[in-house]
């Protein structure tokens, strides 16, 4: 059939009273998005005719016993919907590298039960089942490479070993059926029972697989993906998408936002439409019998995201104010940041200014103290850049990457180096010294002030 946006699927589903509904359907992108326009799709499919829906969740799903329900012709009157959520069958290692990423920025924005999903995801592509003896932090360079073919992360990995064995082996991951991906192609051609319908889920798939061609050319695949990144475009679909969140979840409740409100209301939530539709149901519970949502009930219910105030965080240390630097770290605590959480973006912005301090140490181009922002952004910057090395860590605003070369020069790099050994040793008394989290933090922070000040000095 086709493969539509989001966007354009109520308009499609408006056509299923003159024919047919798709028998395949696949719902790829963002997962609540995509769960989101299947609940639309099964919405329309039972009220032009009702039947029953069999849910199966993907992280415990067996591919061959789905595609065998899937052909075989029910007793139950009706439409049989079998509704795959978080499909993996689409995964190859072709994808492996965006859903580590995937598990990098949950474990960074507190989300665990994410990042989970998708470390089983990758051990899943890799043949490896949950609890087994094989660690992420375990493996080497050349396997990690080999099983899923992009270079190993360099950051300590411990985190990611946890996340997995908290659940054990319950949960494990069904292994990989020979050719299970040419079975269903073949079921599609073939025909299936008129009455079956399979509705998917995936985050992420691999477009070049025959399975995902073929679904677009019998079934029909709904784009429900999201530009990623800081840039104009991207920040606009984003805000565009959590604008229609927002106005769809306040008109059940018959309510309205001021302007100005929402869009501090999307700084301090962020790209989370999970957040986003709960704190705005939030909002319309508090306003009571208010039409109008205020900026005063904002401040007075939806508190700045937790990568604010772990940004708030590096900003105070980087400016040398312990008091406000223990008042922070105090406040994410309180506020359930993990203490593994922190030392994870501690380690981030060290990692970069020892980055930027070693650039800096090169002949070519040249740094020098006292550079002016306006030289940085047009000769030294631009130069940098033509080198092609990290472009992770030189992209976004001039101005604030000048702000972090400039702090970084006050530093050697055996300081940062020193500073990391610091926060390795708190990972370690964190995961297992009976220590309270709060004082093993505050002293790491105290200490990494000291030798601040120290460093400054000499």
């Amino acid at each position: 059939m086709a493969l539509i946006k989001r966007t354009d699927l109520p308009g499609h589903l408006k056509t299923f009273g003159d024919s047919p509904p798709p028998q395949i359907v696949l719902c790829l992108g963002e997962r609540y998005l995509g769960r989101e326009a299947a609940d639309l799709l099964q919405q329309a499919i039972l009220a032009a005719s009702p039947g029953t829906v069999h849910s199966i969740d993907g992280d415990q799903e067996d591919p061959g016993q789905t595609l065998a329900k899937l052909n075989s012709f029910s007793l139950l009157p009706g439409r049989q919907i079998f509704r795959v959520s978080d499909s993996r069958i689409f995964h190859s290692k072709t994808v492996a590298s965006a859903i580590w990423n995937k598990a990098v920025q949950a474990k960074d924005a507190g989300r665990p039960d994410s990042a989970r999903r998708s470390l089983k995801s990758l051990l899943q592509l890799a043949d490896i089942k949950p609890g087994s003896t094989t660690a992420f932090s375990e493996i080497s360079a050349d396997q990690w490479q080999k099983l899923f073919s992009f270079a190993r992360p360099s950051e300590n990995l411990f985190w990611a070993d946890d996340l997995v064995t908290e659940t054990g082996n319950s949960g494990a991951v069904a292994g990989k059926a020979a050719g299970i991906a040419e079975k269903y192609i073949a079921a599609f051609e073939k025909g299936l029972p008129p009455q079956n319908i399979l509705i998917l889920t995936a985050e992420e798939a691999d477009r070049r697989q025959r399975l995902f061609t073929a679904i677009k050319k019998i079934g029909l695949v709904i784009d429900c993906a999201v530009a990623e990144g800081s840039g104009a475009a991207a920040q606009n679909e984003q805000k565009d998408i959590l604008r229609e969140m927002v106005q769809k979840t306040l008109k059940e409740f018959g309510k309205k936002i001021e302007p100005q409100a929402l869009d501090i209301f999307f700084e301090r939530v962020g790209f989370h439409p999970v957040a986003v539709v709960m704190e705005t149901e939030k909002l319309a519970l508090y306003a009571g019998d208010r039409p109008l949502i205020t900026t005063a009930d904002l401040d007075e219910m939806v508190g700045r995201s937790r990568e604010d105030a772990l940004f708030e965080l590096t900003d105070a240390f980087g400016k040398k104010q312990p008091g406000r630097t223990l008042t922070i770290l105090g406040r994410l605590q309180d506020n359930g940041t993990h203490g593994l959480a922190i030392l994870s973006t501690m380690r981030n912005y060290l990692r970069k200014l020892m980055v930027f301090r070693s650039l800096q140490n090169r002949s070519q181009p040249l740094w020098h103290r006292g550079m002016n922002a306006r030289q940085f952004q047009s000769d030294y910057l631009p130069a940098l850049k033509e080198t092609g090395e990290w472009p992770e860590l030189l992209k976004g605003h001039p101005y604030a990457i000048y702000m972090s070369f400039t702090t970084a020069a006050e530093y050697s790099c055996a300081t940062l180096k020193d500073w990391l050994s610091l926060l390795l040793q708190a990972e370690y008394r964190l995961k297992g010294s009976p220590l309270p989290q709060r004082l093993v933090l505050e002293e790491l922070f105290l200490t990494l002030l000291g030798k601040k000040q120290a460093a400054r000095k000499t």
